[in-house]
Protein backbone atom coordinates (compact mmCIF):
# COMPACT_ATOMS: atom_id res chain seq x y z
CA UNK A 1 0.00 0.00 0.00
CA UNK A 2 1.33 2.96 -1.01
CA UNK A 3 2.62 5.70 1.86
CA UNK A 4 1.50 9.12 1.71
CA UNK A 5 4.08 11.56 -0.03
CA UNK A 6 4.69 13.99 3.16
CA UNK A 7 6.41 14.52 5.64
CA UNK A 8 4.66 15.11 9.12
CA UNK A 9 5.55 18.75 10.65
CA UNK A 10 3.94 18.94 13.82
CA UNK A 11 2.06 22.67 14.98
CA UNK A 12 3.66 25.11 17.33
CA UNK A 13 1.37 24.17 20.28
CA UNK A 14 2.76 25.66 24.01
CA UNK A 15 2.30 22.67 26.36
CA UNK A 16 -0.40 24.46 28.51
CA UNK A 17 -2.21 24.89 25.65
CA UNK A 18 -1.77 21.54 24.44
CA UNK A 19 -2.93 20.09 28.38
CA UNK A 20 -5.71 22.20 28.33
CA UNK A 21 -7.42 21.06 25.49
CA UNK A 22 -6.66 17.42 26.38
CA UNK A 23 -8.56 17.77 29.23
CA UNK A 24 -6.56 15.58 31.49
CA UNK A 25 -3.01 16.22 31.95
CA UNK A 26 -1.24 12.89 30.18
CA UNK A 27 2.38 12.60 30.93
CA UNK A 28 4.66 11.42 27.85
CA UNK A 29 8.38 10.17 29.39
CA UNK A 30 10.91 9.97 26.53
CA UNK A 31 13.57 8.34 26.59
CA UNK A 32 17.00 8.12 24.05
CA UNK A 33 20.43 8.73 23.64
CA UNK A 34 19.85 10.57 20.76
CA UNK A 35 19.99 14.04 21.30
CA UNK A 36 18.04 15.08 18.07
CA UNK A 37 15.74 11.85 18.44
CA UNK A 38 14.43 13.38 21.49
CA UNK A 39 14.15 16.46 20.54
CA UNK A 40 11.78 15.48 17.51
CA UNK A 41 9.59 12.90 19.89
CA UNK A 42 9.40 15.78 22.18
CA UNK A 43 8.13 17.92 19.33
CA UNK A 44 5.80 15.41 18.17
CA UNK A 45 4.13 14.45 21.66
CA UNK A 46 3.72 18.10 22.55
CA UNK A 47 1.77 18.39 19.10
CA UNK A 48 -0.67 15.42 20.32
CA UNK A 49 -1.19 17.24 23.33
CA UNK A 50 0.44 15.61 25.88
CA UNK A 51 2.57 17.12 29.02
CA UNK A 52 5.83 15.82 28.95
CA UNK A 53 7.27 13.99 31.92
CA UNK A 54 11.21 12.17 32.11
CA UNK A 55 12.40 13.40 29.38
CA UNK A 56 16.56 11.48 29.49
CA UNK A 57 19.26 9.21 28.01
CA UNK A 58 18.46 5.85 28.36
CA UNK A 59 20.06 5.16 31.57
CA UNK A 60 18.04 7.36 33.33
CA UNK A 61 15.34 4.44 32.50
CA UNK A 62 17.14 1.54 32.44
CA UNK A 63 19.17 1.73 35.14
CA UNK A 64 18.77 0.38 38.51
CA UNK A 65 17.21 3.36 40.40
CA UNK A 66 13.46 3.14 39.18
CA UNK A 67 12.10 6.47 37.83
CA UNK A 68 8.40 7.18 38.18
CA UNK A 69 6.52 6.15 34.64
CA UNK A 70 4.41 8.33 32.42
CA UNK A 71 1.02 7.57 30.96
CA UNK A 72 2.60 6.74 27.63
CA UNK A 73 6.68 5.96 27.27
CA UNK A 74 8.43 6.60 24.09
CA UNK A 75 11.83 4.78 23.95
CA UNK A 76 14.65 5.21 21.06
CA UNK A 77 16.74 1.66 21.64
CA UNK A 78 18.25 1.15 18.25
CA UNK A 79 20.83 -0.97 19.36
CA UNK A 80 20.16 -3.61 22.39
CA UNK A 81 22.77 -5.30 24.66
CA UNK A 82 22.22 -7.77 26.54
CA UNK A 83 22.29 -5.43 30.15
CA UNK A 84 19.54 -3.37 28.07
CA UNK A 85 17.34 -6.50 27.42
CA UNK A 86 17.33 -7.16 30.86
CA UNK A 87 16.57 -3.48 31.49
CA UNK A 88 13.71 -3.94 29.38
CA UNK A 89 11.86 -6.70 30.80
CA UNK A 90 11.83 -5.08 33.97
CA UNK A 91 10.39 -2.05 32.44
CA UNK A 92 8.25 -4.46 30.64
CA UNK A 93 6.82 -5.71 34.16
CA UNK A 94 6.61 -2.11 35.87
CA UNK A 95 4.70 -0.75 32.42
CA UNK A 96 1.97 -3.68 32.64
CA UNK A 97 1.85 -2.86 36.79
CA UNK A 98 1.21 0.42 36.10
CA UNK A 99 -1.20 0.49 33.04
CA UNK A 100 1.70 3.06 31.02
CA UNK A 101 1.88 2.35 27.18
CA UNK A 102 4.72 1.60 25.68
CA UNK A 103 6.09 2.93 22.09
CA UNK A 104 9.36 1.45 21.52
CA UNK A 105 11.72 1.63 18.04
CA UNK A 106 14.59 -0.43 17.48
CA UNK A 107 16.20 -1.39 14.35
CA UNK A 108 15.79 -4.67 12.39
CA UNK A 109 18.94 -5.93 14.25
CA UNK A 110 17.55 -5.29 17.36
CA UNK A 111 14.50 -6.06 16.72
CA UNK A 112 14.59 -10.47 18.09
CA UNK A 113 15.54 -9.30 21.44
CA UNK A 114 13.31 -6.26 21.75
CA UNK A 115 10.40 -7.96 20.59
CA UNK A 116 11.42 -10.59 23.05
CA UNK A 117 11.40 -8.86 26.46
CA UNK A 118 8.18 -6.82 25.73
CA UNK A 119 5.34 -9.41 26.12
CA UNK A 120 3.27 -8.50 29.51
CA UNK A 121 2.70 -4.58 28.91
CA UNK A 122 0.34 -2.39 26.42
CA UNK A 123 3.34 -1.91 23.49
CA UNK A 124 3.95 -0.46 20.14
CA UNK A 125 7.25 -1.81 18.00
CA UNK A 126 8.07 0.06 15.69
CA UNK A 127 11.30 -0.64 13.06
CA UNK A 128 13.34 2.04 12.15
CA UNK A 129 10.28 4.11 12.03
CA UNK A 130 9.36 7.57 9.87
CA UNK A 131 8.35 10.63 11.74
CA UNK A 132 4.85 9.79 10.37
CA UNK A 133 4.78 6.37 11.68
CA UNK A 134 6.01 7.58 14.88
CA UNK A 135 2.93 10.11 15.79
CA UNK A 136 0.49 7.44 14.17
CA UNK A 137 1.37 5.33 17.37
CA UNK A 138 0.98 8.24 19.44
CA UNK A 139 -2.52 8.97 18.20
CA UNK A 140 -3.33 5.60 18.78
CA UNK A 141 -2.20 5.55 22.35
CA UNK A 142 -4.19 9.14 23.00
CA UNK A 143 -7.51 6.58 21.75
CA UNK A 144 -6.34 4.36 24.21
CA UNK A 145 -6.90 6.90 27.07
CA UNK A 146 -10.41 7.21 28.61
CA UNK A 147 -11.85 11.22 28.74
CA UNK A 148 -10.07 12.43 25.89
CA UNK A 149 -11.15 15.44 23.94
CA UNK A 150 -10.02 16.81 20.50
CA UNK A 151 -8.20 19.76 20.20
CA UNK A 152 -8.94 22.42 17.58
CA UNK A 153 -6.64 22.29 14.94
CA UNK A 154 -5.63 24.51 12.13
CA UNK A 155 -5.79 24.07 8.44
CA UNK A 156 -2.63 22.74 8.11
CA UNK A 157 -3.16 19.66 10.64
CA UNK A 158 -6.48 18.74 9.29
CA UNK A 159 -5.21 18.50 5.92
CA UNK A 160 -2.07 16.02 7.65
CA UNK A 161 -5.18 14.61 9.51
CA UNK A 162 -7.00 14.10 6.15
CA UNK A 163 -4.39 12.54 4.40
CA UNK A 164 -3.42 10.06 7.33
CA UNK A 165 -7.29 9.09 7.86
CA UNK A 166 -6.67 8.19 3.73
CA UNK A 167 -4.23 5.47 4.51
CA UNK A 168 -6.09 4.00 7.76
CA UNK A 169 -9.49 3.68 5.54
CA UNK A 170 -7.11 2.02 2.57
CA UNK A 171 -6.52 -0.22 5.63
CA UNK A 172 -9.85 -0.92 6.60
CA UNK A 173 -11.20 -1.35 3.55
CA UNK A 174 -9.04 -4.55 3.06
CA UNK A 175 -9.93 -5.65 6.28
CA UNK A 176 -13.42 -5.17 5.68
CA UNK A 177 -13.35 -7.50 2.50
CA UNK A 178 -11.29 -10.03 4.34
CA UNK A 179 -14.15 -10.19 7.28
CA UNK A 180 -16.73 -10.17 4.77
CA UNK A 181 -17.22 -13.82 4.72
CA UNK A 182 -17.99 -13.54 8.53
CA UNK A 183 -16.48 -11.98 11.99
CA UNK A 184 -14.73 -14.10 14.13
CA UNK A 185 -16.81 -14.48 17.68
CA UNK A 186 -14.27 -11.34 19.01
CA UNK A 187 -15.26 -9.35 16.13
CA UNK A 188 -11.90 -9.23 14.38
CA UNK A 189 -11.04 -9.16 11.27
CA UNK A 190 -9.91 -13.05 10.68
CA UNK A 191 -12.81 -15.29 10.59
CA UNK A 192 -11.00 -18.64 12.05
CA UNK A 193 -13.48 -21.48 11.78
CA UNK A 194 -13.98 -24.57 9.23
CA UNK A 195 -16.58 -25.47 7.48
CA UNK A 196 -16.43 -29.35 7.69
CA UNK A 197 -17.31 -30.57 10.64
CA UNK A 198 -14.69 -32.52 13.21
CA UNK A 199 -16.79 -35.67 13.28
CA UNK A 200 -18.30 -36.97 10.37
CA UNK A 201 -21.51 -40.26 10.90
CA UNK A 202 -20.60 -43.49 9.84
CA UNK A 203 -22.55 -46.41 9.78
CA UNK A 204 -21.88 -49.51 12.02
CA UNK A 205 -22.76 -52.78 11.09
CA UNK A 206 -26.16 -52.97 12.72
CA UNK A 207 -26.92 -49.91 10.77
CA UNK A 208 -26.67 -47.83 13.46
CA UNK A 209 -25.04 -44.25 13.11
CA UNK A 210 -21.79 -43.53 14.92
CA UNK A 211 -20.04 -40.37 15.23
CA UNK A 212 -16.19 -41.06 13.75
CA UNK A 213 -13.33 -38.13 14.36
CA UNK A 214 -12.15 -37.29 11.05
CA UNK A 215 -9.20 -37.52 10.12
CA UNK A 216 -6.95 -34.75 10.02
CA UNK A 217 -4.76 -33.95 7.04
CA UNK A 218 -1.24 -33.92 7.37
CA UNK A 219 1.00 -30.48 6.35
CA UNK A 220 1.76 -30.32 2.82
CA UNK A 221 5.27 -30.44 1.34
CA UNK A 222 7.07 -27.89 2.89
CA UNK A 223 8.75 -27.92 -1.12
CA UNK A 224 5.22 -27.24 -2.58
CA UNK A 225 5.25 -24.34 0.16
CA UNK A 226 8.54 -22.69 -1.08
CA UNK A 227 7.82 -22.97 -4.78
CA UNK A 228 4.66 -21.20 -4.11
CA UNK A 229 6.09 -18.52 -2.16
CA UNK A 230 9.05 -18.41 -4.37
CA UNK A 231 6.33 -17.57 -7.10
CA UNK A 232 4.41 -15.25 -5.83
CA UNK A 233 7.50 -13.51 -4.76
CA UNK A 234 8.26 -13.30 -8.33
CA UNK A 235 5.56 -11.28 -10.07
CA UNK A 236 7.50 -8.18 -7.93
CA UNK A 237 10.13 -8.96 -10.85
CA UNK A 238 7.17 -7.70 -13.50
CA UNK A 239 4.80 -5.72 -11.30
CA UNK A 240 4.46 -3.08 -8.30
CA UNK A 241 4.77 -5.50 -5.52
CA UNK A 242 2.56 -3.05 -3.25
CA UNK A 243 -0.22 -4.87 -5.71
CA UNK A 244 0.07 -8.16 -4.55
CA UNK A 245 1.06 -6.87 -0.94
CA UNK A 246 -1.01 -9.67 1.35
CA UNK A 247 1.02 -9.76 4.54
CA UNK A 248 -1.24 -12.45 6.73
CA UNK A 249 -1.06 -14.94 3.47
CA UNK A 250 2.85 -14.75 3.10
CA UNK A 251 3.13 -15.00 6.59
CA UNK A 252 1.04 -18.38 7.00
CA UNK A 253 2.85 -19.97 4.09
CA UNK A 254 5.97 -19.34 5.91
CA UNK A 255 5.26 -20.97 9.05
CA UNK A 256 2.90 -23.51 7.49
CA UNK A 257 6.88 -24.55 5.77
CA UNK A 258 8.65 -23.96 9.35
CA UNK A 259 6.52 -26.17 10.80
CA UNK A 260 6.78 -28.94 8.39
CA UNK A 261 10.28 -28.45 8.24
CA UNK A 262 10.64 -28.55 12.14
CA UNK A 263 12.75 -25.02 12.10
CA UNK A 264 11.64 -22.27 14.07
CA UNK A 265 11.02 -18.18 12.72
CA UNK A 266 11.88 -15.36 13.97
CA UNK A 267 10.38 -12.27 14.09
CA UNK A 268 13.27 -10.45 11.93
CA UNK A 269 12.65 -13.70 9.66
CA UNK A 270 9.16 -13.17 9.46
CA UNK A 271 8.76 -9.77 9.20
CA UNK A 272 11.22 -10.59 6.01
CA UNK A 273 8.74 -13.23 4.86
CA UNK A 274 5.67 -10.65 5.10
CA UNK A 275 6.50 -8.96 1.72
CA UNK A 276 5.71 -5.75 3.21
CA UNK A 277 7.69 -2.86 5.57
CA UNK A 278 8.80 -4.41 9.67
CA UNK A 279 6.72 -2.01 11.54
CA UNK A 280 3.37 -3.03 9.06
CA UNK A 281 4.48 -6.75 9.36
CA UNK A 282 4.45 -6.42 13.64
CA UNK A 283 0.87 -4.60 13.39
CA UNK A 284 -0.40 -7.84 11.17
CA UNK A 285 1.76 -10.31 13.56
CA UNK A 286 -0.18 -8.76 16.95
CA UNK A 287 -3.45 -9.49 14.98
CA UNK A 288 -2.98 -12.60 14.16
CA UNK A 289 -2.00 -13.30 17.53
CA UNK A 290 -5.11 -11.76 19.01
CA UNK A 291 -7.28 -14.14 16.00
CA UNK A 292 -5.63 -17.35 17.75
CA UNK A 293 -3.77 -17.75 14.30
CA UNK A 294 -0.15 -17.27 15.24
CA UNK A 295 1.73 -17.88 19.04
CA UNK A 296 4.63 -16.41 20.21
CA UNK A 297 6.79 -19.21 21.84
CA UNK A 298 9.78 -18.23 23.98
CA UNK A 299 13.24 -19.40 23.32
CA UNK A 300 13.98 -22.10 26.45
CA UNK A 301 17.64 -21.20 26.19
CA UNK A 302 17.13 -17.72 26.25
CA UNK A 303 14.08 -16.23 28.05
CA UNK A 304 14.83 -13.04 25.95
CA UNK A 305 13.93 -13.83 23.01
CA UNK A 306 10.88 -15.43 21.52
CA UNK A 307 9.92 -16.76 18.04
CA UNK A 308 6.26 -17.35 16.29
CA UNK A 309 4.66 -20.18 15.27
CA UNK A 310 1.18 -21.28 13.64
CA UNK A 311 -1.09 -21.78 16.27
CA UNK A 312 -2.48 -25.77 16.63
CA UNK A 313 -5.66 -24.63 14.98
CA UNK A 314 -4.22 -22.84 12.45
CA UNK A 315 -1.85 -25.46 11.26
CA UNK A 316 -5.03 -27.57 10.81
CA UNK A 317 -6.73 -25.22 8.43
CA UNK A 318 -3.88 -24.77 6.12
CA UNK A 319 -3.44 -28.61 6.15
CA UNK A 320 -7.12 -28.91 5.14
CA UNK A 321 -6.83 -26.06 2.82
CA UNK A 322 -3.74 -27.37 0.82
CA UNK A 323 -5.61 -31.28 0.91
CA UNK A 324 -8.86 -29.55 -0.43
CA UNK A 325 -6.82 -28.24 -3.33
CA UNK A 326 -5.20 -30.95 -3.91
CA UNK A 327 -8.02 -33.04 -4.20
CA UNK A 328 -10.04 -30.58 -6.87
CA UNK A 329 -7.01 -30.52 -8.75
CA UNK A 330 -6.83 -27.10 -8.45
CA UNK A 331 -3.57 -25.08 -9.69
CA UNK A 332 -1.47 -24.07 -6.36
CA UNK A 333 -0.38 -20.16 -6.96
Amino acid sequence: MAQADFEYQPASIAPEAANDAAGVALAVSIYSDRAHMRDMMRDDAQAAGFRLGQVGDLDALLGKAAVPLGDVILLDCPIAGGGVLAALSRLDTRAAHSGSQLIVSTSVDGLDGVFGCLEQADMQLLVDPTRGERVIALGRALAKMPGMRLREINDEDRLTLIRLTEQVGQIAERLERMGAAGQSAHGGAFRFESPDPKFHGQTGQDGSERLVRAKRPSLPDPRLVRRIIRQRQARAKFFDGELFADPAWDMLLDLTAARAEHVRVSVTSLCIASGVPPTTALRWISQMVEAGLLERVEDESDKRRAFIALSDSAADAMARYFAELASDGAGLV
